[in-house]
């Protein structure tokens, strides 16, 4: 799976079974469902899971929030665009699914 397909499976009612929780956060991000997506990684205490908490937490609007958790990720704070932010997430995590 790539980036378009990935983008495009968020047109289904629930995501791919395959997919690890920080990866259908994003898909449910995809769709447009920032509740659903938080709670997929609220308590998930990995790298990738932090990462896009942090994430969610940005496109929330909420930057301190945001910063504690790129913090916890191990990931400096920078602001690329949001999109591009969720692409880089979504093509490194597709990666470790191979």
């Amino acid at each position: 799976m790539n980036v378009d397909d990935f983008r495009a499976s968020a047109a289904a009612e629930m995501p791919p079974q395959a997919l690890t929780a920080p990866l259908s956060a994003l898909w449910w991000d995809e769709k447009g469902d920032w509740t659903q997506a938080h709670t997929l990684v609220d308590e998930l205490e990995t790298p990738e899971g932090m990462a896009v908490h942090a994430y969610l937490h940005r496109k929330e609007g909420s930057a301190s929030n945001a910063d504690y958790w790129y913090q916890r990720a191990g990931r400096k704070f920078h602001r690329p665009t949001l999109e591009a932010e969720w692409q880089a997430l979504v093509e490194a995590l597709l990666k470790g699914l191979k």
